[in-house]
């Protein structure tokens, strides 16, 4: 959280319980009391402890490596994945080059330190044994310590199709480019440790880790595709191992992979594909390794998961195989109709049928042994199917009705093996004691756990064989340089029952963890060690209390391994990871009699050997008084659940009283109050509550003796190749043997093999539960990343310098803290360290092309920048605002002008167009005057001229009546 000082308006990240983690600003500051304003229009009250500052100038689309975060924390993670998940891209990257202690060796000190509490003469001998080590010839530890370097990679779930991305185009791109030119890709990763393996002639492994339905699978696969494409060479006669290495999925994923909960085609085992390259980068053989098969799975299915892909793709096949099977709908099968789910979204099971038979085909699986294998997968169908009742006798069992009896003959017919004989290995247990030999019936219930029990190690057994024929088909090369090992293995899981499978399953990614835990603890360091700065080791949580919780032997099986590790470099052995076998044959070989044990072993050692017998036996002494001093303490789980296993009277119950007793004062181990035999681990990754109640049953691992005799004498060569005859000391030891144990050995060896390559990470993240796109889940993402152990590595970071700048990066950034620092030189370094020591910064540290600075540092910088970008802000605001006003003014004056220019004008334009019209006004009146004038005149003047003539007229016509009277009367007259 934030350590700094918080002002008004900057802007953090607050806790939410419905998004994780929301943005926000603050609005006001009382104390450890911050008042935000989030984006969501909400305003919360939080302690300043609980604040994380938000990066203002990170880019909208987030970035492709989180080192180059400003802020490297779980907000800020999550924004950014949030931020390319919403821009279509899946892939973000981590990365770093470190040189680094291997397993083997932090193994040897912790042994070391540990014994030094114990005893100043076991420590003495385990210091004769490391100078032993120092100085054989050709410094064995040399292959100790070797150079690694670390990308890890963080892939999210689209929940579609996105071809683009993983086209042979794109794999052309990727061919070559320097790690962290282009997008963070897995093709990037995959080409990373190729060129690497190639340069450096150092294996390489990549573990790709998640929880069901992130995408392990698909991207082992692109893994793969990628490697082929690499180290491929061109088609000759034959299948090609690449070839066979990449159909080899499809038939691993049908007998392996299943539908839960959570994902639709999730695989229920762990994988390591070990693939081998010859001097020139081609592959040249391959060997695939499985881990804990799921087995209780054929027998049991929940609602609505579905059982292991094969058993419908069977039910699917062509009508020939149907009949010659006598299979059906599966639906009327019990290890099929437990849930109510048959069909998958998009698959066709014929089609799928058809796609594994060519791909069995690809790998080197023969049509005849195919055959053999679905004749045994519907065997096991049939197996479910036979139901059984009371018997005549007491406590007896047969077949319940004719339908059973049907199935019971059918599966006899497939494992061509006698239908009585297969009854009576369901029904009795033959028990052999010194002096007779005793049949006993078992009740129904019984029964149905012996073909469950059947059932489960038939296909078992089904599965290792297609394992071991794909690695024979393939071929290991013997002269390979280099290999490079994809590990796709089951994510840490919790659910509401979590049984024996959950807990070896969260043992495995507690191993895994504390590798990842110290490949990126080291990965810190080297990066300090290269910056040439002073730093002293950073503390980090290591889970080995875990590990020991669960998985410690006790001081006699450590003494003892001791002794034969001891014995083993007397003796010269190659080389210290092969010392594990010889030690843990010597314990067992020692476990059952201690006071003989001193002359037996070290005599059959010392002629095995050609060595000194009584030196033997001295040391076998003196490891042995050391094993009877440290007996007392406790192992661990597995070692509890082994020895309850190898008493017939345990329960379950008495098993969790013993964990009760043995562990009521470790931090890491609880017992829930409601609850009589459950018990509650602390992972890494959060609590996990078991439930013991299948707990001794899943750890069993032997085959009842009627079902190997059973299906040893099948006449068909397939079946009784499964279970091939013991050997005769196995027949007269005891016949328990641990799933537990087994799988910690095989885990074990997977370490030691990882812990000889370079690593290389990819951590699936599903965004959301619906297994649909374009849904982030914040609260679900965030806590995939803290069981990825992605948070935790986060934290390892920020225990140091989590955040690194490039000497231009942070000048740019910082130089405005003091300006007179930057003089216009363009030595950045020497600018860094003034910048630095002008705002009295504390404990950063200067590299040789970053500068590193402590948790809370590039925020209380962050701070000061926002305090002097406000200062500046102010004088900027207010010299922007004066020339504002005064542009205003100006602009003001200018328009008043310009509109008292055009009044007036408009004002001087009305007073002349009102003179115009007057004038025009006058004119017109003189005109009309005028014209009104002359009208009367004329017509004055016309009727002047009118009456004038008709006056004149009638004066001439009176004149000439007139002189026509006077003439007329002087006529008269």
């Amino acid at each position: 959280a934030a350590t700094t000082s918080l002002v008004v308006g900057s802007l953090v990240w607050v806790e939410d319980p419905d998004d994780a983690w929301i943005d926000g600003e603050v609005v006001e500051v009382k104390g450890e009391d911050i008042k935000v304003l989030c984006t969501s229009g909400k305003t919360v009250v939080v302690k300043a402890s609980n604040i994380y500052p938000k990066d203002a100038e990170a880019p909208p689309c987030g970035v492709d490596d989180m080192t180059k975060l400003a802020y490297l924390h779980e907000p800020g993670v999550l924004q950014n994945l949030r931020s390319r998940y919403d821009m279509n891209e899946i892939y973000v990257r981590f990365q770093a080059n470190v040189h680094f202690l291997s397993v083997c060796g932090f193994y040897i000190c912790h042994s070391l330190i540990f014994f030094v509490g114990m005893d100043v003469i076991a420590f003495f001998l385990l210091f004769i044994i490391f100078q032993n080590l120092l100085t054989r010839g050709g410094n064995c530890l040399e292959s100790y310590f070797q150079t690694y370097t670390g990308n890890i990679l963080i892939a999210v779930n689209p929940f579609r199709r996105l071809p683009h991305l993983y086209d042979s185009h794109m794999m052309a791109q990727y061919k070559g480019a320097a790690f962290g030119e282009l997008s963070p890709h897995p093709f990037a990763v995959a080409d990373a440790a190729y060129r690497l393996m190639m340069n450096e002639g150092i294996s390489q492994s990549i573990l790709v880790s998640g929880e069901s339905g992130a995408g392990k699978t698909e991207s082992t696969k692109l893994l793969m595709r990628y490697l082929a494409y690499m180290g491929g060479r061109a088609a000759a006669e034959g299948r090609t191992v690449e070839q066979q290495v990449l159909e080899s999925n499809p038939v691993l994923e049908a007998f392996g992979n299943a539908k839960t909960v959570r994902n639709n085609n999730s695989s229920r085992f762990g994988k390591f594909v070990e693939i081998q390259f010859d001097w020139s980068g081609r592959i040249s053989g391959a060997a695939i390794r499985t881990y804990l098969l799921e087995r209780s799975r054929v027998c049991q299915v929940s609602d609505p998961e579905r059982n292991y892909h094969c058993f419908y793709m069977l039910c699917a096949a062509p009508p020939e195989d149907i009949q010659r099977f006598k299979l059906g709908n599966p639906r009327t099968f019990h290890y099929l109709n437990q849930s109510n789910c048959y069909e998958l979204d998009g698959v066709d099971e014929s089609k799928e049928y058809a796609a594994t038979r060519r791909a069995m085909d690809v790998v080197g699986i023969s049509s005849d042994e195919q055959d053999a294998i679905f004749r045994v997968v519907a065997a096991i169908l049939h197996l479910g199917n036979i139901e059984f009742a009371k018997g005549k006798e007491i406590d007896s069992s047969v077949p319940k009705d004719e339908k059973s009896r049907f199935h019971l003959r059918t599966a006899a017919e497939l494992f061509e093996c006698d239908e009585k004989l297969l009854e009576d290995s369901l029904c009795k247990r033959v028990i052999v004691t010194r002096d007779e030999t005793i049949t006993k019936w078992l009740d129904p219930v019984s029964a149905a756990l012996s073909r469950d029990a059947l059932a489960k190690i038939v296909y078992s057994r089904l599965f290792d064989w297609i394992v071991d024929k794909i690695n024979s088909s393939i071929g290991q090369d013997p002269d390979s340089k280099y290999l490079i090992g994809v590990l796709d293995i089951y994510g840490f899981e919790s659910f509401k029952t979590n049984s024996f499978e959950q807990f070896c399953i969260n043992l495995t990614n507690e191993k895994l963890q504390q590798h990842f835990n110290q490949h990126v603890f080291k990965m810190e360091q080297e990066e300090y060690t290269k910056e040439e700065i002073n730093w002293s080791y950073i503390e980090f949580v290591d889970n080995q209390d875990v590990l020991d919780l669960i998985e410690k032997v006790c001081g006699f099986y450590l003494s003892y391994y001791l002794a034969g590790l001891l014995q083993a470099e007397i003796y010269g052995k190659a080389h210290p990871l092969e010392l594990y076998n010889f030690a843990c044959n010597y314990v067992i070989a020692s476990m059952y009699s201690c006071l003989v044990i001193p002359f037996l072993v070290p005599k059959a050692l010392g002629s095995v050997l050609n060595g000194s017998y009584t030196y033997l036996v001295v040391i076998n002494y003196m490891f042995f008084i050391f094993a009877v001093i440290d007996f007392q303490k406790p192992g661990g789980i597995i070692a509890l659940l082994d020895e309850a296993c190898m008493f017939p009277r345990s329960t379950h119950e008495t098993f969790a009283q013993k964990l009760y007793q043995t562990f009521k004062n470790h931090k890491r181990f609880s017992k829930p109050k409601l609850s009589r035999s459950d018990f509650t681990i602390c992972h890494y990754a959060g609590d996990v509550t078991y439930q013991t109640e299948l707990f001794l049953d899943k750890n069993k691992d032997y085959v009842v003796a009627e079902h190997q005799a059973l299906l040893n004498a099948s006449k068909c060569s397939f079946v009784s190749g499964l279970f091939p005859p013991l050997a005769e000391e196995s027949s007269k030891s005891s016949k328990f043997s641990s799933i537990g144990s087994r799988f910690k050995q095989q885990l074990q060896a997977l370490l030691e093999t990882l812990s000889s390559t370079e690593p290389h990470y990819i951590r699936c993240v599903k965004p959301n539960n619906l297994l649909k796109p374009s849904i982030f889940e914040n609260k679900n993402v965030l806590q995939q990343l803290r069981c990825g152990g992605v948070m935790e590595a986060i934290r390892i970071s920020c225990a140091g310098y989590p955040t690194r700048k490039q000497f231009d990066e942070f000048v740019d950034r910082f130089g405005l803290l003091a300006p007179e620092v930057l003089d216009g030189s363009s030595d950045e370094v020497a600018a860094c360290k003034k910048l630095l020591e002008k705002v009295g910064l504390q404990g950063y540290q200067i590299g040789k092309t970053k500068v590193f600075l402590r948790a809370g540092q590039m925020a209380d910088l962050d701070t000061r920048r926002i305090e002097v970008l406000g200062r500046s802000a102010s004088i900027i605001q207010r010299k922007v605002r004066s020339y504002l006003a005064r542009r205003s003014f100006i602009v003001l004056r200018r328009s008043a002008l310009q509109i008292q220019s055009v009044c007036r004008g408009q004002l001087a334009r009305k007073v002349f167009e009102g003179m115009r019209r007057e004038a025009a006004s006058l004119r017109i009146q003189r005109d009309l005057r005028m014209h009104l004038a002359r009208k009367a005149y004329k017509e004055l003047f016309s009727s002047a001229v009118s009456i004038q003539t008709g006056m004149r007229g009638m004066a001439a016509r009176n004149e000439v009546r007139f002189r026509r009277q006077t003439r007329a009367a002087i006529i008269i007259q």
